[in-house]
């Protein structure tokens, strides 16, 4: 419990020694030591409150604050910085200095961290960080003594999914957040601890709000998660919950066609209308529809709301997983079982398809720690019966940031024996981990070859734990697996599970009344689908959600819909891909007339008839837990152990065509990256969107254009134009 003050001493960072505000006095030594650099030896003797401490201490401050300019008034930093804090403490209380100050010229890094170097104290923490956490070497001293700058030399952009860490290392106001700059301060804000939700991760956050507003979005430590480090999606992407909002409930004019704003008691009569009514020839047939970013709560509510209003059994589904039926049996089935802090204790991790670095950039980070510790292998892998392709096109975000090994052959080769290299390093591991995410689900060849290397690894290492370990496609999509959306009873069309003997469908097989929560966003791509649907049966069609989507579900199909709450605005539970249960606490209030969302499926049950059992959190709570038991145990993992994952429908081996394989190649290349914008929130988002298009698609764009005037008579250059 002995405070040592210091700036460029980081835990998770390397020694530099830089600022030797850490001084200490060890007996016997003539004079002071940085603490931060010194070995501890047996018998040493180490004072930290003496006369010779605190004067060693009040000198270091008065050189750092020798050029610092007296902006504090101004800074973005005040109220929350260490140099205010430690001069107040350490320092003197008048300054010897009266000669002109030196001025630094700001750097450019990108639209999301703001620079003023002029306050850099040259501690090097942002250095490091991008060195060794991040993995981009882009940052760097330059020059010496009272010349000396940190800066990129070559005027370039800090390009990474991680960038805003620097904002909470930096001691100083010299890097603060561009879209936070001049808009509060820490002491008119309230501080309130939750989950981020966009990816699944689900690292530990704090929001900080001032009246009905986020301000911003800083991380929490959590060691088991995401240790104090937060991606730049989930740091950034809060402004995007200020537009696009949907705040009074709407239903479809008959004669114009056009949505109007309306009561609730009027949209909810209106659906229960539809649902009382008599004379339909085949009764209700329901489909229920989530996205991405839909809590626990709500995922439980509207599963109860159809089976009570259908007249069949419902279909249920995600719009990360679309119709595709899972075997869900277990929740193990679809968790990274192996927790994320195992990978530190893991000695390969074999990268099937995907990308790490966009579908989950802590994870990401993770492994990039393990591999800079040594002995540790990383092998990628192509899915299915493709080999791992480093294309000519990627962005900087589609490059992994750590020394890895590109399997010269399939995944369909590697467990058939066909590189033996690779298979000897794989089958002397110890403790060896396979990660793979949605795209090894989409495609139809690679979980057989996933179960069966599972289950060689199992064989070699000799140990219980599960080595298969899923990346789920966003915070939603793991507890709406495990309370049954997308089952092998529950997805599909109606005619897989209602067909009529005469083979006759008709309009039978398709739901005549659609309920969707969330749904809409570009990137999943399932809203198309899901609107076809809805108009060759003429469907009821309820969209319910925080957002107004751009897509033809909402504007032009749905009959009613109705305002939900985001993530910030209610208390939920959420299941990250570890099986980790998790609570997001509600920092203001939806705005308007919105509602949390399995509270609107309560009162619209009322509405018809067929009321819900629970009545507040508590009894909801309970009812979820009936569901998925972990949910009552806020941040417990459930012990892995169930082993293997077997797709349903993934036996039978299918071909791409080639129109397919062009489409594919398309898709890679030309959006080599989708990190910053992949659900409804960060699609809205200005600053994701401003990002998107300075790290990713210009530069993406010039490399395109370098290629195709290089080297015209290339055949890839059709697809690139």
């Amino acid at each position: 419990n002995i405070d040592v003050p210091r700036f460029c001493f980081h835990e998770r960072l390397s020694v530099a020694g830089n600022c030797r505000m850490c001084l200490v006095e060890i007996e016997k030594s003539i004079k002071p030591v940085a603490s931060c650099a010194m070995p501890v030896m047996p018998g040493m003797n180490i004072f930290t409150d003496t006369p010779l401490v605190k004067k060693a201490r009040e000198g270091v401050l008065e050189f750092l604050l020798l050029n610092h300019p007296l902006d504090c008034p101004i800074c973005d930093q005040g109220g929350e910085c260490d140099l205010q804090d430690q001069a107040m403490i350490y320092g003197s209380d008048r300054s010897r200095f009266y000669e002109l100050k030196r001025g630094v010229e700001d750097k450019n890094l990108g639209p999301l961290v703001k620079t003023v170097m002029t306050r850099c104290i040259h501690c090097t923490r942002c250095v490091r960080f991008g060195t060794e956490v991040a993995g981009v070497e882009t940052l760097g001293t330059t020059n010496r003594g009272i010349d000396t700058e940190v800066g990129t030399y070559v005027d370039k952009h800090f390009v990474s999914e991680i960038s805003g860490n620097i904002i909470d290392l930096c001691p100083v106001g010299a890097l603060t957040s561009k879209p936070y700059a001049f808009t509060a301060r820490p002491w008119e804000m309230k501080g309130t601890e939750s989950i981020d939700i966009h990816d699944s991760t689900g690292a530990s956050i704090r929001i900080d709000t001032r009246g009905t507003e986020v301000m911003r979005i800083v991380p929490r430590l959590n060691e088991a998660v995401n240790e104090e480090w937060l991606s730049d999606k989930g740091r950034f992407a809060y402004d995007g919950m200020k537009v696009q909002r949907l705040t009074s409930p709407m239903v479809r004019d008959e004669e114009t066609g056009a949505l109007v704003s309306t009561s609730w008691e009027e949209a909810l009569g209106k659906i229960g209308n539809y649902l009382k009514s008599e004379g339909r020839r085949d009764g209700i047939r329901a489909k229920g529809v989530i996205g991405g970013l839909v809590d626990l709560e709500t995922a439980v509510s509207l599963k109860d709301f159809l089976n009570n209003a259908s007249d069949t059994k419902p279909v249920l589904q995600t719009e990360d997983f679309g119709s595709r039926p899972i075997s869900t049996d277990f929740m193990n089935d679809v968790s990274f079982g192996s927790t994320i802090a195992a990978i530190e204790e893991a000695d390969l991790v074999l990268l099937v398809g995907g990308n790490l670095r966009e579908e989950a950039p802590l994870i990401n980070a993770r492994i990039r720690k393990k591999t800079l510790q040594g002995n540790f292998e990383v092998i990628t892998v192509g899915t299915g019966s493709e080999a791992f392709d480093e294309n000519p096109f990627q962005s900087s975000l589609s490059s992994y940031n750590f020394d890895h090994t590109p399997s010269p052959v399939s995944l369909a080769d590697l467990v058939e024996g066909n590189c033996p290299e690779l298979s000897e390093v794989i089958s002397n591991a110890k403790s060896p981990l396979i990660l793979y995410g949605k795209n090894c689900i989409d495609d139809s060849v690679t979980m057989p070859y996933l179960n069966q290397l599972e289950s060689i690894l199992q064989t070699v290492t000799q140990s219980d734990m599960p080595r298969l370990n899923f990346i789920h496609p966003s915070a939603g999509s793991m507890g709406a697996l495990g309370v049954g959306y997308n089952t092998m009873t529950t997805s599909g069309t109606l005619s897989t599970l209602h067909r009529k003997s005469n083979g006759d469908l008709g309009v039978d097989h398709l739901p005549n009344f659609v309920y969707a929560v969330g749904v809409g966003s570009e990137y999943a791509g399932f809203s198309q689908t899901l609107e076809d649907e809805c108009r060759e049966s003429n469907a009821f069609v309820v969209y319910q959600g925080h957002h107004g989507v751009a897509s033809e579900l909402m504007l032009d199909i749905a009959d009613v819909v109705l305002p939900g709450a985001a993530y910030t605005e209610k208390n939920a539970t959420y299941i990250n891909t570890e099986g980790r249960a998790q609570e997001t606490t509600r920092a203001l209030f939806a705005p308007s007339l919105a509602r949390t969302d399995w509270k609107i499926l309560r009162a619209l049950s009322e509405v018809t008839g067929s009321p819900l059992p629970y009545n507040n959190e508590s009894e909801m709570k309970c009812r979820v837990s009936s569901y998925v038991p972990s949910a009552s145990k806020p941040n417990y993992v459930v012990s892995p152990t169930i082993k293997g994952w077997d797709v349903q429908g993934t036996a039978r081996v299918r071909f791409d065509t080639h129109a397919e394989k062009q489409a594919k190649w398309m898709n890679q290349n030309l959006r080599s990256s989708a990190f910053y914008q992949t659900d409804i929130i960060s699609e809205n988002s200005a600053a994701m969107a401003k990002t998107q298009s300075e790290f990713v698609d210009q530069p993406l764009l010039e490399r395109i254009n370098a290629h195709v005037s290089a080297s015209p008579e290339e055949p890839l250059v059709a697809v690139g134009k």
